[in-house]
């Protein structure tokens, strides 16, 4: 087991193959950011983003060291659909955080789910990680089913965070931990309840 971040793979499931970025990546990138579901349940209202700074983000990713950065595309068609991410690594607790963002043109049809799966098996079963965890917004239920699909648990909640939209948001925060994984791939629901 590899324990360096500095790795990129390519990682292909039925309907996505998550690969390493490139720069010009950033434009793609620059489309998805632009949806309302993306910014409402992504960045806080104060962030400034040009598409030079993603140009010179996503150009870096590939070189960084202690983080896996991986676009999330299309395996029919090659497009660009959103991305994944371990990031926050500790090398000590072998635990890290996890991100993912995916556009209004991988929504509905399981991307994000498999493109979850994929990365978060590759840290356990890769990576030697013990932990993952994650933060979102309460609000953002898509997500969380997702991230309960693929075995996530909520561990709490930071209440009143963010003020968003003039109304404060929650965070829940949600891990799976490696023997988890072990149990069930990403697939809690296959495994009955008194096997767990």
């Amino acid at each position: 087991m590899s324990h360096s971040f500095s790795d990129k793979p390519v990682l292909t499931g039925e309907r996505t193959v998550l690969r390493p970025f490139a720069e010009a990546d950033a434009d793609g990138i620059w489309e998805i950011l632009d949806d309302p579901d993306v910014i409402r349940f992504t960045f806080e209202p104060s962030t400034e983003l040009t598409l030079e700074r993603l140009r010179s983000w996503y150009g870096s990713r590939a070189t960084q060291p202690d983080r896996l950065d991986l676009a999330v595309t299309d395996r029919a068609t090659g497009e660009l659909l959103g991305e994944v991410v371990l990031h926050e690594w500790d090398p000590a607790g072998r635990n890290c955080t996890f991100r993912t963002l995916i556009g209004p043109r991988g929504r509905g049809r399981g991307i994000g789910t498999e493109a979850t799966r994929l990365i978060v098996g590759h840290g356990f079963e890769q990576l030697g990680l013990h932990r993952i965890a994650l933060e979102l917004y309460s609000h953002n239920h898509r997500a969380r089913r997702v991230y309960e699909k693929v075995g996530f648990v909520e561990e709490g909640v930071r209440r009143q965070t963010q003020l968003r939209d003039g109304e404060w948001a929650d965070e829940t925060l949600m891990a799976i931990l490696a023997h988890e994984w072990a149990d069930h791939r990403g697939h809690p629901d296959l495994v009955s309840s008194t096997a767990r």
